[in-house]
């Protein structure tokens, strides 16, 4: 299962700016990696983590903006196209790293 986190926020003024920076930096610090701009995305071992992750999400969420989550099954996933790029292969962003306990 994959989590992902895609947000539009505004940045016009010194306390959007602070407040886009701290959602950002959250984000990463829950485990999310950025797979494009303003689109974070991280491997859950299930739905029931994707929700709880959601809700710890909900806590700091900015003022304003829109943010939005998704949750899709690794095969969803694992089904995306690139049209343009290439793919990265790393091990942060797989559900290689999954260490259920």
């Amino acid at each position: 299962m994959r989590l992902m986190i895609m947000f539009d926020l505004p940045v016009d003024t010194a306390n959007e700016r602070r407040e886009y920076r701290q959602f950002r930096q959250r984000l990463i610090n829950e485990g999310f990696l950025m797979i494009q701009y303003s689109v974070y995305e991280r491997v859950c071992v299930s739905r029931k983590t994707a929700n709880f992750l959601e809700n710890r999400i909900k806590k700091f969420l900015p003022s304003s903006g829109t943010v939005q989550a998704l949750m899709v099954t690794e095969k969803q996933y694992n089904d995306m196209h690139f049209l343009v790029g290439d793919p990265i292969d790393d091990v942060r962003n797989s559900s290689d790293r999954t260490v259920i306990l």
